[in-house]
Formats: structure tokens, sequence, C-alpha cells
């Protein structure tokens, strides 16, 4: 009979997220991850495989939590370019409010491996194109209302949005105050 696991592999992997998040996929190392979890070297890589194997799971369950959460917003109610402006805000004052100011795990895992680590590139890629298509169906809702017009390539937009977003995450990681950010989102809104 084997030995009960001494650790709960959820927490392990929501706690795994907060340090790669912080210290960015390179910067973490394995002793990071073992003081953290509170697990032994030799449980990390036998619940996990490997640090790699680990960063993995911790991106899927970024992706799963806060891609879902934005999907949520932009599914609410109310006028479209009301409800894309509440999202981009809530985004910026969530970032500014963080005293790390880590930004977004999707976002940093992107500027720090993209090309160099196909697992994570398309873990974020996936990621991505989910939140893109979001905003592709909220601007038909908003063609189809009468807010958008109907015209516009709905597909180009939600692209543009989500540049928006990666950008304002990005700047919110070295922004003084919102000001910046603020003009960013009302021009974004206002060219819709």
């Amino acid at each position: 009979m084997g030995r009960p696991k001494q650790f709960d592999p959820d927490a392990a992997v929501e706690q795994a997220m907060q340090v790669f998040w912080r210290k960015g996929y390179a910067a973490t190392t394995p002793q990071d991850l073992v003081d953290a979890l509170g697990i032994g070297k030799g449980s990390l890589y036998n619940a996990f495989g490997s640090k790699h194997g680990l960063f993995e799971r911790a991106l899927v369950r970024y992706r799963d939590s806060q891609a879902q959460a934005l999907v949520e917003m932009v599914e609410g109610t109310g006028p479209v370019k009301d409800r894309l402006r509440d999202v981009l805000r809530l985004l910026v004052e969530m970032d500014l409010a963080d005293p790390d100011r880590r930004g977004c795990l999707a976002v940093n895992a992107a500027a720090e491996l993209a090309g160099a680590d196909e697992t994570a590139t398309e873990l974020v890629r996936r990621m991505f194109d989910r939140t893109e298509q979001a905003f592709r169906a909220l601007i038909e809702e908003g063609q189809r209302a009468g807010e958008i017009a109907p015209g516009r390539d709905a597909r180009a937009m939600g692209s543009m949005l989500l540049s928006t977003v990666v950008g304002l995450r990005l700047l919110a990681r070295v922004a003084e105050g919102p000001e910046r950010l603020s003009m960013v989102i009302d021009a974004t809104i206002d060219s819709l």
C-alpha cells in the first residue's frame, strides 16, 4: 500500500501559480516552489514530474479561472460599450491594486517564453483565442443592437480589444497611476 499524499495537489498548483506569477518561470527555482508549497523536492517531482510540469498546471489553472472570469464579465447585461469599458477598467484597477504589479500571468508567460516553450506558448495562445472570441461575440451583439456599425469587422475589433488588454496589462505594471490607462480605454471604446 502506497503512502498517502501529504499535500493537496490543487492547493499546491495554486501556490505554485502565485510564485510563477510573481517571479516568472525562469527566475522561479525548484527550491522556491518547495518553500512555497511546504513539501519536499521528491514530493514535488513525484506529483508534477518537473518544474515545467507544475508550471503547465499553473498556467491551466490561471487560464481556467481568469479567462472564465473575463468571459463572464463580457457576457453580462447592459449596453455593449459600457460593458467593454467596465471590463477594461476592472482589469486596470486590479492590476494597479496589486502591490507586486504582477500583471497577467498569461501575458507575462507570452513575453518570457513565446517561441522558446511550445507548450506554454500554446496554452497562452488558447487563452488569448478564448478572450478574443468573447470580445468578438460582444462586438457582434453590439452590432445587432445598433450600438456598433454593422459593417465593421467584428473579428478585427475582437483582435484589437485583445491587443488593448495585453497592452493595458503590461502598461499597468509600470504605470504611476490610472490616467494614461484610462485614456487608452476611452480611446479604444470611442473607436468602436
